[in-house]
Order: C-alpha cells, then structure tokens, then sequence
C-alpha cells in the first residue's frame, strides 16, 4: 500500500502557458474578457482577493491570463486550498487527507472531478433545468421555482470519485492519479431530486435516468457531451438525493457545479451531474457519454491483476464500497510521546458503518475505535481512538472499517483494468523519537 507521496503538483504558470483565456474560464468560472473589468466587478474578484489575502486596488488593470504572484507558485485555485492539482484540461484536484480533518468538508476543501470545460456563465439569473422523458407532465424550472414549489432540505452527504485511490493499481491504471483525497463530505442545500420526479409524474416504463450538464466537451464542439451519466429510476427516487443550489449555506463553488447540480450520495460522484440543465427519465438504461464501454465499470468477477477483460464482461458501478480516512495525524509524523490521538472518517456507500479497528503492528492486533452515528443518511462517520507505541522505532497505523453488513476493508487492492473502487486500507506512518 503506497502512502502516496510521489505525485505532480502544477503551479499556475503551467496551466496558463498555452490557453490563458480558457484556463481563466476553469479556474473562475466566468466568460472569458480581453481584460477582466467586468470578471472583476463580481464573484471572481472576490474569489482572487480571497486566494491572494486582501482587496486588489488596480484590478481593473488586470489583464487577462496574469497570474497574481502571490498565487504563481503554489498550484493555488481560487477559492480552494491545499488541493493538489493532477490535471487542468478538465481541471481534476484531490485533497490531501490530513486537510479533510473537519466533520463538514469545507468548500475550499471540496475535491475537484471535472470530465469537460467550466460553463462560461454559471450564474444562476435564468438558470434552468428540464425534467422530461418517460414522465407525465414535463418541467421546466428555475432555481427560484425549484426553491419556491418544493421543500427545501440540507444534509450532510458524503460524494467520492469512482477512481480515487487509483494511484496505487499494479500494473497501473489510466486515468487521474488519485491517491486518497477525492472524497467530501460538505452540507448540501436543494431540493429532493425524488419530489420532482414525483410532480413530474414518473411513468410505469421508466428505467433509469439521464444527466445533463452546461459543461463544454474539451475538443470545443458544441454537439458533443463531455459526461451524460445516470442512475436506476429505483435509486434516483432515494429521498436522499438531492438537486442542490447551494454548499455550506454558500453559493456553489464554480469547479462544484455552480449554480445547480445533482448529489447521489453513496455512489460514484460522477453520476452526480454538475451544472445540471436536464433530468431525462427513460424506458431504456442510459446511454449517454462515459456509461457504455468500460467507464465508470468493473470486471462481475474477479480477475487478475493486469489481466485482459472482455467488454461484455463490465457492469456498471452502483454503490461505492466500505471505506476509511485517517485525517489526523498526517502521515510522516514525528513523536516524542508514547500515545497517540488518531482519528477520522468512514463511510460506506448505500450502506452503515458498524465498526472502526486501527492496528500499529501490521494487523497483529486490532484496537476498536470509538464511533460516531451518522449526522444524517449518507454522511459519513467520525471516529478516533488513542494508540499507544511499546518503544522508539517506526510504526505504520492503519485503518479499517467494517459496514453494518459485515464487510470489511481488505489489505490488498482488487484490481480492476480501469482503476476504480480502490478500497484497500489507508496507513499512515509515525515515528517515535
């Protein structure tokens, strides 16, 4: 199990070498300006004036593609902190673990998993989106509308790349190098994706859903999709999905799918469609850019590592499996003591966690961690526990969770071609001076 310190950091410069318009568009989320006067006068200038640490006088000056120094050699996205970027075309950036410490993933904290382009305008004046297909009664609704016409819920809700802790497949895997950190768990704010499908009026054939979003395809055509995923209409009527329009009582992040996106917790992120315009029900499983193939699928069997699996063979992924986070301490720690407070988070798709047992002797023996209930469905749960080292020396703690249906954690990777659902033990190492 790799502890993952071997990975690329891209500072700002690189992502605006060859296109600084379109790196603005990705980075601010705003149309692109010959300057940026009329960028500036709203949330992008409040977003660069956060990044940086105070107000900028001469912004108006600004032109487009500059890259405040204080933000040139940190690989720092406006709005964001301590993310490691992995890819800026789409811009893609996990959280390193010992940042996702707090119960409530802050919005600066909130990973980044982009398929396309950034929508030029993702302000929410005009902002719609369509509810059609296999339904009674089509909708077409503004967020004040959505606000306005249904109950207006917030949750705590856990939202994980299918991909993360891909960096640690032998042979490897293609695709973002994910280590730990492509996991949040923020306060969503909308509206039961459920209670509109319900005034929509759901009909007997329908079969599954279909997302939409306002990003571009990377390749600049309009007519192509960079992502069009969904999920089984039996999960998509979970009460517990949302179509949300704000993240810890805030306005979306751009790089979150500002101002309207789906969050279907417990599954993989990518069926949560940011910068959502349509929910298409069908009488058919969807079929839209990155669900055939082998995207966002898994061998049904288990397979070798590096073996060859025929097309036909994939399934589809649906619930994420048993997972945990040590957040605290971050690994590479140094200690003069002999004890330890070690905590963090475990979640487990649709399902509970009944159980978190931390080991500092290569799993020869278990310590049982103090567990926390859920702050609501699909959040996911603290714990901590306080480990204890015999001597001097180096010392790896691991963790592992098991779900309220009596699975577990494994040691080792199952290894699938495209890298997906690594839930193997997270580690961290300490030594003891």
């Amino acid at each position: 199990m790799p502890d993952g310190s071997s990975r690329k950091e891209r500072g700002l410069f690189e992502l605006y070498a060859q296109d600084p318009e379109a790196a603005d568009r990705r980075l601010f989320g705003r149309v692109p300006f010959p300057d940026r006067r009329g960028f500036l006068r709203g949330a992008g200038l409040a977003a660069l004036s956060a990044a940086v640490g105070a107000a900028i006088p001469f912004h108006r000056n600004m032109p487009s593609g500059f890259i405040p120094l204080a933000l040139a050699d940190t690989g720092a996205i406006p709005g964001k902190d301590g993310l490691i970027v992995y890819n800026d075309r789409p811009m893609n950036a996990e959280t390193p673990a010992h940042l996702l410490d707090d119960r409530i993933t802050p919005i600066e904290r909130h990973f980044i998993r982009n398929n396309g382009s950034v929508p030029e305008d993702t302000s929410p004046d005009g902002w719609t989106v369509t509810v059609d297909g296999e339904v009674d009664k089509p909708l077409e609704l503004s967020i004040d509308e959505l606000k306005s016409q249904f109950e207006v819920v917030t949750a705590q809700l856990t939202l994980e790349c299918g991909g993360n802790g891909r960096a640690f497949f032998d042979p490897p895997a293609s695709g973002n190098q994910w280590t730990y950190g492509a996991v949040g768990a923020s306060e969503w704010t909308g509206v039961r994706l459920a209670d509109v499908l319900k005034a929509a009026g759901v009909k007997d054939s329908a079969v599954y859903t279909g997302h939409y979003g306002a990003d571009g395809h990377l390749s600049g055509d309009p007519e192509k999709l960079p992502i069009s995923r969904g999920v089984p209409i039996e999960k998509a009527m979970d009460p517990n999905n949302l179509i949300a329009f704000a993240m810890n009582g805030q306005d979306i992040h751009p790089m979150n799918g500002a101002p309207l996106r789906l969050v279907i917790p417990g599954w993989p992120g990518s069926c949560s469609q940011k910068w959502l315009t349509r929910v298409q029900v069908r009488d058919v499983v969807h079929d839209g850019p990155k669900m055939g193939g082998s995207s966002y699928r898994v061998p049904g069997h288990p397979v070798a590592a590096g073996e060859e699996v025929p097309e036909d063979d994939f399934v589809i992924i649906e619930a994420m499996p048993v997972k945990s986070l040590i957040t605290s301490p971050e690994t590479g720690l140094e200690i003069g003591e002999r004890t330890l407070e070690v905590r963090g988070h475990a979640w487990a798709g649709d399902d509970r966690i009944a159980a978190v047992q931390v080991t500092n002797d290569f799993g020869a023996t278990w310590i049982e961690a103090e567990l926390e209930d859920p702050a609501n469905p699909y959040a996911w749960q603290h714990w901590r526990t306080e480990v204890s080292f015999p001597t001097t020396g180096y010392y790896e703690v691991w963790a592992r969770a098991t779900s309220d249906k009596g699975v577990s954690q494994p040691f080792a990777i199952a290894w699938n071609p495209k890298g997906y659902l690594n839930n193997s033990m997270h580690r961290i190492a300490v030594r003891v001076a």
